[in-house]
Parts: structure tokens; sequence; C-alpha cells
């Protein structure tokens, strides 16, 4: 038992410091990459002309909520990793962990709304609604964390949680567990379904009608031809947006899976190895949340193509390049298109569906 409390003694009071360095770049790579892909993307939403749509409007403040996550958990969370112990007062340990817990919700329930809102009016109310909840459901983190003494009588100080109860501990990570990731995943998981069922639907009603009216459309070809353009497009658009809202999903439930596995087997397993040497794979996995906010960006531009061409305009040489590409591309649409008539048209419906 002596043996045992000293080694609980020293693990409190010293730490590996090969696990540490570990730590300390798999954060600063996090913090990278999150800083950059969401940069990047308010920088073409903010620099784009198009007319901004209520998907770019969530998709700013998505990349808010994810920079929240890399300046106000990571960045924090990296420097108290360096100098060991939290080196602040208990108003700035309390805040830190406010904040830390803020960008979680604040992504989260970011995306949710994204997903169940049906039109642009209740944009904005949804945005508000999202922050104003996640503001309310980070309060309860800046009383239970503060600057306490991690051993009674070794005067070594850092920012824990305390709880009045035993048990207090597990109901708090479980009620955490349940608002961050299992009940926005139920969410997620039934509008996508909900959405894919009204697409798959409305596709199946377009064709039924097609068939049926397959003599009728080829006299009247030419007078419904733009209007059956359109309706292919916005099937496209309606589509393109559903394929991003399952990749998000798929990555959101990928990179928080293992962190909220670990923290429930942590605190609902007594013997679950976080203090031992297998727990280097415990603590490492407990980093890798945050990847969500490094994917998410990346996600945005791959399926917003013009993102991409909206932010290399903001850079001078990327510009130059892309202003020398569209003028070589021009004088080979002049050329086809005093070659073949065909080809003009089809130029046309294709950068009029690449411009959605």
């Amino acid at each position: 038992m002596a043996n045992g409390t000293a080694n609980a003694s020293e693990s409190t009071l010293s730490r590996d410091e090969e696990l540490a360095k570990v730590e300390i770049a798999i954060l600063a790579i996090i913090l990278c990459v999150a800083v950059v892909g969401n940069a990047c993307v308010l920088l073409a939403l903010l620099s784009t002309k198009k007319k901004t749509s209520r998907m770019h409007l969530f998709i700013m403040h998505l990349s808010i909520a994810d920079l929240v996550v890399a300046f106000f958990q990571v960045l924090p969370q990296l420097i108290w990793e360096v100098t060991f112990r939290f080196n602040g007062s208990d108003i700035l340990c309390r805040t830190v962990k406010y904040l830390q817990i803020l960008g979680m919700f604040a992504s989260t329930y970011m995306l949710i709304m994204r997903t169940i809102q049906q039109s642009s009016t209740q944009s904005y109310l949804m945005i508000l609604v999202s922050w104003l909840v996640s503001f309310l459901f980070s309060v309860p983190q800046a009383y239970i964390f503060s600057l306490r003494e991690v051993q009674q009588g070794t005067g070594v100080y850092d920012c824990w949680a305390a709880f009045v109860e035993p048990w207090g501990l597990k109901a708090y990570v479980t009620w955490t567990a349940v608002a961050v990731f299992v009940a926005p995943v139920v969410v997620l998981i039934w509008c996508y379904g909900m959405i894919t069922a009204e697409i798959w639907r409305n596709m199946r009603a377009k064709t039924e009608r097609r068939g049926g009216r397959e003599a009728a459309r080829r006299r009247r070809a030419a007078a419904t031809a733009s209007r059956v353009s359109s309706v292919r497009n916005i099937s496209k658009a309606k589509i393109r947006t559903t394929k991003m809202t399952f990749v998000i999903i798929v990555v959101y439930v990928f990179c928080w899976t293992p962190f909220f596995l670990v923290q429930m087997w942590s605190v609902w397993d007594g013997s679950a190895p976080f203090e031992d040497k297998p727990g280097s794979a415990f603590t490492i996995v407990m980093l890798l949340a945050s990847l969500n906010s490094c994917t998410n960006p990346w996600i945005y531009m791959f399926f917003s193509g013009h993102l991409i061409n909206d932010f290399a305009h903001c850079i001078p040489c990327c510009a130059s390049s892309l202003r020398r590409l569209r003028t070589t591309g021009a004088g080979h649409n002049a050329t086809s298109q005093r070659s073949s008539t065909p080809q003009r048209h089809r130029s046309i419906t294709l950068s009029s569906c690449s411009q959605k």
C-alpha cells in the first residue's frame, strides 16, 4: 500500500517527458492546420463576389467556431503541455477551461443547425441559437475547474476539476459526452436520413413524370429546355450539399468517437490504463478530437470549388496565374466557338453548373 501511495504521488508530481514531447508535436500540428485551413475559408468567403448563400453563412460560422477551438482549446493546451503546470491565476484557469469547451459546443451545434434549418430567414436565428446554447452549456466548466494544490502540502498548483460528490466526475463526463457527441450524432443522422429520403422521392417523382410526358416534352422541347436544365442544376446542387453533409458527419463521428470512448472508459473503469505506461495511447487519442476542426475547412473547399478560386485571387501570384489561364482559355474557347456551335452551348451549360 505504501509503495502504491508513493507511486501515485510521484505520478502526480512528475510526467513522462518523452510522451510530453509527442503531445506537444501533435498539438502544434493540429493548431497550424486548423488555423491555416479555417483562415483560408474565411478569407475566401469574405473576398468572394458571389452573393452570400445560407450555406456560405453557416460555413463562415463553422469556421469561426473551429478557430475558437484552435485558439482557445488547442493553443492553451499546447502551452500547458510545454509548461507542465498551469501558470496563471484562478480566474484565468476558469476562463481557459470555459473557452476550451465553448469551441466544442459551438462547432457541434452550428453543424446541427445547418442541417435542420429549412429557410434563409431562419439562418441568422439558428446561428444565434447555436452560439447562445454553446455559451450556456459551457458555464459549468468555469465552476468545476479552479486553481488548486495537486497534492496537499506540496505547494504545487494546477488547473484541476473538483467535485463535491464521488459520482460527480462520472456524471459530468457522461453529460458532456451526451451533449457534445451522442445527442448531436443522433440528430445529424436523423436529419441526413430525412434529407436523403426527400431528395430520393423528388428524383423518383421527376423520373416518373418524365416518362409519362415524354411525347409531350418532345413537342415542347424548345420551350422547356431552359426549365429542364434549371431543375437538373438544382438537383445537382442539392445532391452536392447532401454529399457534403454526409462527409462532415462521417468525419465528425470518426474524430470524436475515440475521444469520448476514452473519456467514458477513464471515469467508469477504475482499472483504465490512464496513469500507466500503456496510457500513452490513451493520452494521444484524447488529443485527436480537435482533428475535426482541421478537416472541416478542406471539406468545405472540396465541395465548394469556387472557394479555392476566390482564395487564390487573394494571393497576388496565384491571381496573376489564374488571369493568364483565363486569357488562354478564352482564346481557345473563341476558336472552338467559330469552328463548332454545339461546343459553345455545352461550355455555357458547364459554366452555369460550376457557378452554383
